[in-house]
């Protein structure tokens, strides 16, 4: 019988436990409200395993300020992930390398809307480079190059 009560013991406390592997990382993606590729961005990170929630809010500017993307980092939409600003269409690879290592700073950008970038049509000519949102004047640090 005690052997019976041990194992419902354990069936409830695993049944009970978070599995890591299908929690998905959390993120907010702030975007135009009339912009497509935002939507595709969107759903390329959904794909990659993270939880999305896409704002539409008319004025983007507001946002970028808020969250200190310079003028020369804006990219289509700001996306907030686990206290970072990823700014544009950031490849996966590059986010994910920014939540493991966690380094200090605000966040990382792919400025404009590059052609062939994850959620925008077209083929990709050259690598991208993702440079890091500091926070401090002068030329953002290259954080990626892909």
């Amino acid at each position: 019988m005690s052997r019976l009560i041990i194992l419902a013991i354990v069936a409830f406390v695993s049944a009970t436990l978070p599995v890591a592997a299908e929690e998905k990382v959390k993120a907010t993606l702030y975007k135009n409200p009339d912009c497509a590729c935002c939507e595709h961005y969107a759903d390329y990170l959904r794909a990659n395993g993270f939880d999305v929630t896409v704002i539409a809010h008319p004025n983007m500017t507001l946002i970028k300020q808020k969250y200190g993307v310079g003028e020369d980092l804006e990219g289509c939409h700001t996306t907030l992930v686990e206290g970072y600003v990823v700014e544009g269409h950031v490849p996966v690879a590059a986010l994910k390398r920014l939540l493991s290592e966690k380094p200090a700073i605000k966040g990382i950008s792919l400025p404009g809307m590059r052609v062939g970038s994850p959620g925008m049509t077209g083929t990709k000519e050259g690598p991208f480079e993702i440079l890091s949102i500091t926070g401090k004047a002068g030329p953002a640090p290259v954080f990626a190059t892909e």
